[in-house]
């Protein structure tokens, strides 16, 4: 099965797993110890961030040690900017109505 970067991220054990790589190299251990559910959840979580490319295992001596790849949420940015630029839009919109009824108000008085 091929999986996605969005499919990674719409869990949020594995979001969670993903912040705490972020901050430095973990081995399987001690990002299960971090969580209150099993190590082979865990383990299925880190196979989906591996299978998408979020997460690299590195072997160092006996460890495995895990460790972020935020490359992969590039398609994500792709994918969100024409909303954050829609977004942004409306904001910049609403900004300037708001100014109209401050100074509207403010000439009323």
């Amino acid at each position: 099965m091929r999986r996605d970067v969005f499919q990674a991220i719409a869990d949020p054990t594995r979001r969670e797993i993903i912040g705490l790589l972020a901050n430095n190299p973990m081995n399987l251990t001690s990002v299960t110890e971090n969580f209150n559910i099993s190590q082979p959840a865990i383990s299925k979580h880190m196979k989906i961030l591996i299978e998408c490319g979020l997460i690299s295992v590195e072997k160092q001596g006996r460890e495995r040690y895990c460790e972020v790849k935020l490359d992969s949420l590039n398609e994500v940015e792709e994918w969100l900017a024409p909303f954050r630029k829609m977004w942004e839009q409306r904001f910049d919109q609403l900004d300037q109505l708001l100014i109209k009824m401050q100074s509207k108000s403010k000439n009323e008085q």
